[in-house]
């Protein structure tokens, strides 16, 4: 009844939802990604291969420097612990099916662990949950077999309705559109022996968020990398500091 609610909902709302869409693609700000290396190394210990794999918002779209985005913030808080070779790979405006093609010009290695940033792209694309689901299986397929992958680490979805670029009613269709696939994802996750799923919890006030209103700021990427920092020492490096 409820889903059957929500449709009757968004059919009365449509026009409005698509002008408020045509009108945020119109007015918010393109920022570029963040400049700097995206590959290096840091700190001392084992070694640790790392793959940051995903979209803008692993991009550092809108933060000055890779060092103060996702990348950089997640090889320093893995320093103190291993000796981290990490690479990134993202770009802007990726949906998760076209994540897995930028693969392509990844050659075959071994990462012993890759953080994926995925599926904002889906939701304002409409990319159908079945499919979301395909698409989550097929990249998780590729890393294990192209690049042994140990643990993949997949960014649960940000709730869209708190995003501030987006004006209501749009705010709340993509929100629910945004849980939608974040449930998709979980059950994926959960079948998969070896994803993990990161669940960040963020203010997702003005200054946790970029001047566009829509990705996080270099305020929030040090809480993105401490969490993705503890997956990580927890699945692969606990063992090896308790030796």
């Amino acid at each position: 009844m409820a889903r059957l609610l929500q449709g009757l909902v968004t059919l009365l709302l449509a026009p409005l939802l698509m002008y408020q869409g045509k009108r945020v693609r119109r007015v918010t700000p393109r920022l570029p990604e963040a400049p700097g290396e995206r590959q290096g190394q840091a700190g001392s210990g084992p070694p640790l291969r790392l793959l940051i794999l995903g979209d803008s918002a692993a991009a550092g779209v809108g933060i000055a420097s890779q060092q103060q985005a996702l990348s950089g913030c997640l090889a320093a808080a893995l320093a103190p612990h291993a000796e981290v070779h990490w690479q990134l790979l993202a770009q802007s405006s990726l949906t998760t099916a076209a994540i897995t093609k930028l693969l392509d010009g990844l050659p075959e290695q071994a990462f012993d662990t890759v953080l994926v940033s995925c599926g904002v792209n889906d939701v304002t694309r409409s990319t159908k949950p079945a499919d979301f689901a395909a698409h989550i299986r097929q990249l998780q397929q590729r890393l294990l077999q192209h690049y042994n992958a140990r643990v993949v680490i997949y960014t649960a979805l940000p709730p869209m309705h708190k995003f501030p670029a987006l004006p209501q009613p749009l705010r709340w269709f993509l929100g629910g559109k945004a849980r939608r696939l974040d449930g998709v994802l979980q059950r994926v996750v959960a079948q998969q022996p070896h994803a993990r799923l990161l669940t960040l919890e963020l203010p997702f006030s003005r200054d946790y968020m970029a001047s566009d209103g829509f990705h996080p700021s270099a305020k929030a990427t040090p809480l993105w990398a401490g969490a993705a920092a503890e997956i990580i020492q927890r699945e692969l490096l606990t063992h090896v500091d308790t030796n």
